[in-house]
């Protein structure tokens, strides 16, 4: 009798802790693998096979042993394996960061392979709920369907809040890691009521859940160079400060690329951000410098571009710095030095702060990419009109494309796309990085005025970054008119991965 009073209670956990095992999966992953589209549809994907494997065995079990201490032992197993993944995925997910760092496809896809194949038994166990559910509160063939009903209606319920409360409570405030354990304490909990008296040595499962989390190593993930400064999952991602001799350096999610550095023995960094301080001069000649009044950076990440331009044009330029995580926006002010009066910071996504917007600027950096992997929604034709219509006659949209030091595919699908709006398009690569600047002009510019134009910068910061330009940076018109990226069609995600894997197949 104790036993049926748990049996919908049990339905509806069980449902709750699918989803939240989904989330907390995508989540463990991010670290290491990223968030991907593809990394999402390869999990959703795996889990949906698992749920129906689960409803496969759940309803032949159900037929030959219809019996709710056999479902109760079911779900407790599947809590005590959620309970452990944490803890045994740990290593595995740091041997797949080493596959990273030897450019290892087979160690990398083998370690991704291994840890989602870990929530394949739990998920097929709690796969087996339903049926088993409905056939032990079956009791005639007339009230069937109702039966049915009731129990895929609280086990959807149950779904619902698994999607909502880790997404929007347990994961930003306790991290994804704790989440897990938590719903596997729940699950094993549930269970153990449902057996108990009778078969008392389950409630050591309860024991096993709690030492796992007890025993989960204190980091998420430890750098791939330098020393550890804070970590934290975000409700956007994974973020990383990091001290590398006198650079404490901002990494995203995967951490195959630097988002910000602050150097306090040097303003210039050497990277991309360097490059956006001299968009001004990609104008028709000009007779004297002409110094920027107002910029918009979107990606503010640690503030990097956003201090340069303080410090170069000083008190004379506005900037408003637009990041989608506060979360990072607290990294930039704590371990960036991210103060400066004239820099105003927006927590919005750039696309739809830039709809709201009536004010129009001087240069709009777009630095919101967070490579590898790339939004695709600010990647169109129709982003890109946005952002023009948003910059004064004369103004310059300025991009911060990755690429590897022969594969310029990424470059060439942005800046093809930018062709489609801006009359024109100019390169600069950055040789201490692998990334090249696309600029893109509301007027029609020549190179010999660029050239011009950066032989005019005096300002002491601005003038070594437009010399870096003049004799390095490879300064070009954009030769690229390939396809045109829309909001229907902007298959980024896929390109990136091509490179990704062209590269660690050989090429370069």
């Amino acid at each position: 009798m104790r036993a049926r009073r748990v049996l919908l209670p049990l339905v509806f956990i069980s449902g709750m802790a699918s989803l939240g095992v989904e989330f907390g999966a995508s989540r463990l992953l991010a670290p290491y693998f990223g968030t991907s589209l593809y990394v999402w549809g390869v999990l959703i994907g795996l889990i949906l096979i698992y749920l129906s494997v689960g409803y496969v065995i759940g309803g032949r079990l159900a037929d030959r042993f219809p019996r709710e201490d056999v479902l109760f032992q079911i779900t407790a197993w599947a809590g005590l394996w959620i309970g452990i993944i944490p803890l045994v995925s740990y290593p595995i997910l740091l041997a797949s960061q080493q596959g990273f760092k030897e450019i290892s496809v087979g160690l990398v896809l083998g370690t991704l392979l291994a840890v989602v194949l870990m929530f394949a038994a739990p998920v097929i166990l709690l796969g087996c709920v339903s049926p088993f559910a409905i056939r032990l509160l079956l009791r005639d063939v007339e009230t069937g369907g109702n039966t049915a009903g009731r129990v895929y209606a609280l086990s959807t319920a149950g779904s619902i809040l698994g999607t909502f409360l880790p997404v929007f409570w347990f994961i930003p405030t306790y991290g994804t890691r704790p989440t897990l354990e938590g719903f596997a304490l729940v699950l094993v909990a549930v269970s153990i009521a449902g057996l108990w008296p009778r078969r008392r040595l389950y409630a050591s499962f309860a024991a096993v859940v709690i030492l796992a989390w007890v025993f989960l190593p204190s980091g998420i993930k430890p750098p791939q160079v330098g020393q550890l400064v804070y970590e934290k999952e975000s409700a956007y991602g994974y973020i990383q400060v990091v001290r590398d001799g006198t650079k404490t350096e901002l990494i995203l999610n995967e951490g195959e690329a630097v988002h910000s550095i602050y150097d306090p023995s040097s303003l210039l960094t050497g990277g991309p951000w360097d490059y956006m301080l001299v968009a001004n001069s990609f104008r028709p000649a000009q007779a004297s410098e002409l110094s920027p009044k107002d910029v918009a950076i979107l990606g503010l990440a640690g503030g990097t571009a956003a201090r340069q331009y303080a410090a170069a044009y000083g008190d004379s330029v506005q900037i408003t710095g637009v990041e989608i995580d506060p979360d990072i926006l607290d990294v930039a002010h704590r371990y960036f030095h991210l103060d400066e009066p004239n820099v105003h910071p927006v927590v919005a996504d750039a696309r739809y702060w830039l709809d709201t917007q009536a004010a129009q600027y001087d240069v709009i950096v777009m630095d919101a990419y967070r490579q590898p992997y790339i939004p695709f929604h600010l990647t169109t034709r129709e982003f890109f009109t946005e952002v023009r219509d948003h910059l004064r006659p004369g103004g310059v949209a300025v991009v911060n494309a990755g690429r590897t030091r022969s594969d310029y595919r990424l470059v060439d699908a942005l800046a093809s796309t930018m062709a489609a709006v801006y009359p024109t398009v100019f390169l600069v690569d950055v040789p201490e990085f692998s990334n090249t600047l696309i600029y893109g002009t509301t007027e029609p510019v020549s190179l010999t005025d660029v050239e011009h134009n950066l032989s005019l910068v005096k300002e002491p910061v601005a003038q070594d970054v437009a010399q870096n330009v003049l004799d390095a940076g490879s300064l070009r018109v954009s030769p690229y008119h390939d396809q045109v990226f829309t909001d229907d069609l902007a298959p980024v995600e896929r390109l990136i991965d091509e490179i990704i894997f062209s590269y660690a197949t050989g090429g370069r």
